[in-house]
């Protein structure tokens, strides 16, 4: 699979089952030649123009990938803070 077939896919936390978007960026240890991570878009705040007022890009790390799979990228992202609506 390339890179350009992984941005087209959808990123599903297997927890609750929400979409996180699609793949934005990989983060890459270029020195060892391994993949650290993927990088979905930030949540919108509100409803702005152009995709205004969204938050920073949210790393997802490599082991939390669980799946690849044809249609989505399932990953584990239930302790991650970025992904916790909990009060």
């Amino acid at each position: 699979m390339r890179i350009s077939e992984l941005r087209m896919l959808d990123i599903v936390n297997i927890q609750d089952g929400r979409r996180l978007g699609p793949i934005k960026d990989l983060d890459l240890d270029l020195e060892r030649g391994v993949v650290k991570g993927i990088v979905v878009p930030g949540a919108s705040r509100s409803w702005g123009f152009f995709g205004g007022n969204r938050t920073e890009d949210i790393a997802i790390p490599w082991e939390r990938v669980k799946k690849i799979g044809v249609d989505v990228i399932l990953v584990d992202a239930h302790d991650l803070p970025e992904f916790n609506n909990d009060p």
